[in-house]
């Protein structure tokens, strides 16, 4: 289903498209800002608020490809109008909250919307634009509006915190809205390819769920819980994927045809993209703590000091398209990744007593670095997939990128035992395996 649609349908639709993504990076971004401030009126217990944080990353890199083959099957308008107002409710949930177990069931379902909303999404862009250069430009806009959302959510979540943490949550509702009723509209429709319960794979989507969920906890709850317990999910996780290829390979309808992992071109994007976020999110995570806790920097201060990381939001849609059209994106993928190696090594002598000034190479390096790569990422990741799986090709993407991330910070948090800088060495390593990985593509 390729339309015809001139420029500016395309662009209106491109917009909406990119508003959600947007929502997702902002939601992410001021509930991490705003959680000392939800602690504090709600008087939750440590454990509490990291069940907040964790409930969302299970919801969202537990159900991912899920939410993928589902926008493939059941339609992607469909699964994106749906999710987009489960988003709204359970965000608006959780401005309501007045317990920590409320508003741990809103992050999860919200997490889960975000899950399927997301891939959905995408893979509008890819069945909507034919490829070449107009949906690689669409793509890099999309990239670089993701991440741009995740920058100024910690900008916004910070003001929207001093102001009253409810706002946190009523703010993404109003927007949301918005885009609800302008998707209505824009959004091309879609025949449904599932028919009938029997065109479902249930067995296969109950069980990738299941494990994506027990491995994404026992990732990101390892440095908070005992060996045995960490070592006990991962076995739990590596059993329900086993029978998940087994059953795959033997089912009338699989909900993912293995043949698609053939592609060496896509399971590079996708392994870099899973370092790109580990290095990336983990050294956001110690960049945070080394100004609030080392530093003593307010929460506004510390948002407005990785806004430069930010600037990809700029790049992404101008320059890295240039790029791309003249060295290809291996290459540009590779620079991005020896860029954010640098930044890195940059940030690795700092001391107590570092200026701003000593930190900006490394935040401006970061951002210039997620434009160079992210993008063409995602264009490599979903080139030359068959139509029928473009939203599962997004899945397994954003499912990368998810687990990525919690990945990244579960090491750094682990690695923190040993001291600060030890732990600045995790975002290193991950950079240059992804620079490695890049150059193999």
């Amino acid at each position: 289903m390729v339309l015809t649609a001139g420029r500016e349908r395309i662009g209106s639709l491109l917009t909406v498209l990119c508003g959600a993504i947007f929502l997702e990076g902002v939601d992410i971004a001021m509930i991490n800002v705003a959680l000392p401030s939800i602690r504090a009126d709600l008087g939750l217990s440590t454990g509490t608020l990291q069940w907040v944080m964790s409930a969302y990353v299970l919801g969202y890199g537990g159900f991912m490809l899920l939410g993928g083959r589902a926008a493939d099957l059941l339609g992607r308008r469909r699964m994106f109008l749906l999710w987009l107002t489960v988003f709204v409710l359970f965000s608006g949930l959780g401005a309501i909250a007045d317990d920590g177990g409320t508003l741990i069931i809103a992050r999860f379902v919200t997490g889960v919307a975000a899950a399927f909303m997301t891939p959905a999404g995408l893979s509008i862009i890819t069945s909507t634009v034919p490829e070449g250069p107009v949906r690689d430009r669409a793509l890099m806009i999309y990239a670089g509006t993701a991440a741009a959302g995740f920058s100024l959510g910690l900008v916004i979540g910070g003001v929207l915190s001093a102001i009253d943490w409810r706002w946190v949550f009523l703010a993404p509702v109003l927007f949301a809205l918005c885009l609800l009723a302008a998707a209505v509209r824009l959004i091309p429709r879609q025949p449904r390819v599932a028919r009938s319960a029997r065109d479902v794979d249930v067995v296969g989507a109950v069980t990738i769920t299941a494990a994506l969920v027990v491995l994404v906890l026992a990732v990101e709850r390892a440095p908070h819980t005992s060996f045995v317990s960490t070592a006990a999910a991962a076995v739990v996780a590596i059993a329900l994927l086993t029978f998940f290829v087994l059953w795959e390979r033997r089912a009338a309808q699989p909900l993912v045809r293995l043949g698609i992992l053939r592609s060496t071109r896509l399971v590079h994007a996708n392994l870099t993209t899973l370092l790109l976020a580990a290095a990336f999110f983990g050294f956001q995570f110690l960049a945070v703590l080394y100004l609030q806790e080392v530093r003593g920097w307010s929460t506004l201060a510390t948002s407005f000091a990785m806004l430069a990381i930010g600037a990809d939001a700029v790049l992404a849609p101008t320059l890295t398209p240039r790029l791309v059209a003249r060295f290809g994106h291996r290459r540009v993928i590779v620079a991005g990744m020896l860029l954010a190696v640098l930044a890195y090594a940059l940030f690795l002598p700092v001391g107590p007593d570092w200026g701003y000034a000593a930190m900006f190479p490394t935040m401006i390096l970061l951002g210039v670095s997620f434009a160079l790569a992210y993008g063409p990422l995602t264009i490599t990741a979903t080139t030359g997939v068959e139509e029928s799986e473009h939203g599962l090709a997004s899945g397994l993407l954003y499912t990368s990128f998810q687990f990525g991330a919690a990945l990244g910070l579960s090491a750094v948090t682990g690695a923190l035992a040993g001291g600060f800088h030890v732990a600045l060495v995790v975002p290193l390593i991950s950079a240059l395996i992804a620079a490695a990985t890049a150059l193999r593509s």
